[in-house]
């Protein structure tokens, strides 16, 4: 039995050696993360569920080439990144499954509706929603490499040698992509948060880091 500190590789240790409740430990563990850190590229509830299962049977079919010396989090990151890279081809193949196909439950495809800011009686509950909203949707719009790291370093708090790693890029490059992550998203809010006023005119974080390498 599981004492509950034990290491992720010791787990994995276990895992390797087709141990179903040190593997459970580690899905129960970090579940939850990896939903997150896929609803952050693909913002739809069940199918970042459907692709965080898939992760973890990579994790269990996988676990051989796992090296124990290896920190575990940045290998099942990986994984995941892989995983959501196949599902962004797989839609860029097939636009109608696209991310901006309507949310489960909205058989008409409008678009989903975000409280104005400028209503008086909207409470401060709403206005962080609705922030936090038009953060999710700039995020979405950087470039893949430079969302991953992003997401990587603020949500799941890898440090940037981790990052770099499943990036498979030099440090350097990934405190870069950091950078201009952080800057992009602050040109993107920036008209948002002085008025409170989503500008759909105004170029995408994905269009004003083109000129920059991804």
């Amino acid at each position: 039995m599981s004492d509950g500190l034990e290491t992720d590789s010791a787990l994995m240790q276990r895992v390797q050696q087709g141990d179903r409740e040190a593997f459970a430990v580690l899905v129960n563990k970090y579940q939850q993360p990896v939903i997150h850190f896929i609803y952050r590229t693909l913002p739809d509830v069940e199918e970042a569920e459907d692709l965080a299962q898939n992760v973890f049977v990579q994790v269990w079919k996988s676990a051989a080439r796992y090296r124990t010396e290896a920190k575990f989090t940045t290998w099942m990151f990986t994984i995941a990144r892989n995983l959501c890279l196949n599902e962004l081809r797989r839609r860029s193949r097939h636009p109608a499954d696209s991310i901006d196909s309507p949310a489960p439950g909205d058989e008409e495809g409008n678009p989903r509706q975000f409280a104005d800011l400028r209503i008086s009686s909207a409470d401060e509950a709403v206005v962080k929603e609705e922030l936090a909203a038009k953060v999710d949707e700039a995020v979405r719009e950087l470039p893949e490499t430079q969302r991953t790291a992003l997401l990587l370093y603020k949500d799941e708090e890898l440090s940037y040698e981790e990052i770099s790693k499943v990036l498979a890029c030099s440090l350097a490059a990934t405190k870069s992509l950091i950078h201009r992550a952080r800057e992009t998203l602050k040109m993107r809010l920036k008209p948002y948060l002085r008025s409170g006023a989503w500008d759909e005119t105004a170029p995408s974080t994905r269009q004003s880091s083109r000129n920059f390498p991804k």
